[in-house]
């Protein structure tokens, strides 16, 4: 599933059609597609792993799910869920959920709580995981209504980073440990963006999909866990248990 930092790079991809009447729409979405056709887009913007086209009245929702893609000024073999033809390119977008939300898109979403957005509010993000002092810290942080935006491995690479175990319950762990790990769920979320427009993401991974601790040079585990069941990947010596 795409998280984040890929969906605001989508969003950086089609700024090119800001402005611009959409002349044609195609695909084989259940929303009312036509209702596009001839509609000027507003602008586009993101919340979390939600990428939103604004337009007067209402907002196209793009939701990338497990599998989802998209194409700008060029198209896949397979037949889209929704394409977007404009009088100099196209967006096509594969595999994803789309709906239509209807009335000020400012009513809708609460900025503060993408950890990119410029609204982030890591005391508020604070306040949440106050109120539910015994979920585990894993399921916590992929919690969309408190860390919009953070998916897999952002949870590992996070809580590597923090030395804390995927399975502490949030009421345990110590206050500073846990304003680190608000803090470091947006910091990494803007270095994961940096290194994804490089393409070496994957070379910065210290803990996701990864065997050996690379601090303690000892196995790591690999386990789905929490009630999401999720997989994480943490190391027993150096990533502290709070139960």
């Amino acid at each position: 599933m795409p998280e984040g930092p890929s969906i605001v790079i989508l969003k950086e991809e089609v700024q090119q059609f800001t402005g611009k009447k959409i002349i044609d729409v195609s695909g084989n979405s259940s929303i009312d597609i036509q209702r596009l056709k001839d509609k000027t887009i507003q602008k586009f913007k993101t919340w979390g792993k939600h990428f939103l086209i604004c337009f007067e009245g209402f907002t196209v929702k793009i939701h990338m799910l497990m599998f989802g893609t998209y194409r700008v000024n060029e198209r896949k073999e397979t037949q889209p869920r929704l394409s977007l033809g404009f009088s100099d390119g196209e967006i096509n977008f594969y595999t994803c959920s789309i709906k239509i939300l209807e009335g000020d898109i400012n009513a809708i979403y609460d900025w503060s709580e993408d950890v990119m957005n410029d609204n982030w509010d890591p005391k508020k993000a604070k306040q949440s995981l106050e109120k539910n002092p015994n979920e585990m810290i894993c399921d916590a942080i992929l919690d969309q209504n408190i860390f919009a935006g953070v998916g897999n491995i952002i949870k590992n690479e996070v809580l590597y980073r923090c030395h804390i175990h995927p399975e502490s319950l949030v009421g345990k762990i110590p206050f500073h440990h846990l304003n680190e790990i608000i803090s470091e769920c947006s910091i990494y979320s803007f270095e994961f963006l940096y290194w994804k427009k490089k393409n070496e993401l994957k070379k910065h991974w210290e803990a996701y999909t990864k065997t050996v601790c690379l601090r303690c040079n000892l196995p790591m585990i690999r386990k789905h866990t929490g009630h999401r069941n999720r997989r994480s990947f943490f190391c027993t010596k150096c990533q502290q248990l709070h139960i």
